[in-house]
């Protein structure tokens, strides 16, 4: 059976979150329950995500900093298992870029600024920096690097997952940039990353697939499929987190 919980979690939620985090003693209560629940389990069940995203998709970023909290106060109660999907939110994305505020122009119009306003009090949030500075365009290369990643381990793809989220989000890299992808990729200790980057055909397959068995069936991202039967789309809080996967060990 799949549970979709993104009809009950709605990403708009956040804002409101963010401050129930710091002073809303219902959310206390709500921690405090579930650090209590399956305390006697025995042998702690194991949670796969397996996470679509993009790297360009400022949500992807956010729904990940909150999942990393979610997993962090339940790591007593859970064992995590967390893969990196391909979504390509602009799949016609230049290759050599356009600049980051004239594409959010372009596709958004009017509403650009505002947009981009939510975004840098979104961030502020999770206590980052939202850059709008740089380049945007094809990730293609970046998503061949993540899936290059993952077959060093998962904990290397997640380092290189968040190195591409903070150069491009916060410190205005530009995520097709060949240099700034090598980089990222030895910040995280993913080996042999130039040699995989320089041929065009490496990894691309192995992409395509993935795209096809993850992704094929999704309109947007972040997207979570928890054990395979809870599905969340969206940058959720960390309490819909933790529901979700109380709601997937069951």
């Amino acid at each position: 059976m799949v549970v979709n919980l993104s009809q009950c979690f709605s990403p708009c939620t956040f804002p409101v979150f963010s401050s129930l985090l710091q002073n809303n003693c219902r959310y206390k209560r709500f921690m405090a329950h579930s650090a209590n629940l399956n305390a006697n389990a025995g042998k702690k069940c194991l949670i796969r995500i397996d996470v679509s995203s993009d790297t360009v998709c400022p949500w992807c970023f956010v729904g990940k900093k909150n999942l990393e909290k979610a997993i962090e106060f339940t790591k007593d109660q859970y064992d995590f298992e967390v893969r990196w999907h391909p979504f390509f939110l602009n799949p016609d994305a230049p290759k050599e870029g356009i600049e980051k505020r004239k594409f959010y122009e372009d596709k958004f119009g009017s509403r650009s600024q505002q947009i981009v306003n939510r975004m840098y009090e979104i961030f502020k949030g999770i206590g980052l920096e939202y850059n709008m500075s740089g380049l945007t365009g094809n990730t293609l290369d970046s998503h061949r690097l993540i899936s290059f990643a993952g077959n060093q381990g998962l904990e290397k793809q997640n380092k290189l997952v968040d190195e591409l989220f903070l150069g491009y989000f916060t410190q205005g890299k530009y995520i097709g940039d060949r240099n700034f992808l090598v980089d990222a990729a030895n910040k995280a200790g993913v080996e042999g990353a130039a040699e995989f980057l320089a041929d065009p055909n490496s990894g691309l397959q192995q992409v395509q697939d993935e795209l096809r068995k993850y992704s094929s069936d999704i309109s947007g991202v972040p997207y979570f499929v928890i054990n395979e039967k809870v599905r969340i789309s969206g940058g959720q809080p960390p309490e819909n987190f933790i529901r979700a996967f109380h709601v997937a060990a069951s």
